[in-house]
């Protein structure tokens, strides 16, 4: 059996996750990328996304993060979130207003000076943490 890489994602506010996965695939800003013990190191930006591992037990886990870096190192992940948190931490409600009030900003767009590159990336966040809570 191969080894296990560790996996930490930290957000400027806590630690996320900090446990041993068998592989990481995670949301780079040129494409998702993933990562296995001895993966040659590199350091990359982050997008919107979810980070989906496979824990020691076999169990596939799901992060959502937005921004930030990743690096990766022989054995071990290191991410550097804006934000992150585990599937079973996002509230679904929450996430759906957020959605309805992105949309209702991008709507708005037409009628009045509304920052569009900041209700975009409201909507997109909305949209992942969404399609991340309802991922089986």
């Amino acid at each position: 059996m191969a080894e296990n890489i560790y996996l930490e994602v930290v957000t400027p506010e806590k630690e996320v996750i900090s446990e041993k996965a068998q592989i990481v695939m995670a949301p780079g800003s040129l494409g998702e990328f993933g990562i296995l013990s001895g993966h040659t190191p590199f350091l990359t930006t982050l997008k919107t996304g979810m980070i989906k591992y496979t824990d020691e037990k076999g169990l596939e886990r799901f992060v959502f993060v937005s921004g930030g870096f990743a690096e990766a190192l022989p054995d071990k992940v290191t991410v550097l979130a804006e934000s992150a948190e585990r599937r079973k931490n996002i509230d679904l409600d929450r996430a759906q207003k957020a959605l309805e009030r992105a949309e209702k900003r991008l709507d708005d767009n037409k009628k009045k000076d509304v920052d569009f590159v900041r209700a975009q990336a409201a909507l997109e966040r909305a949209i992942r943490r969404i399609d991340i809570a309802k991922t089986r």
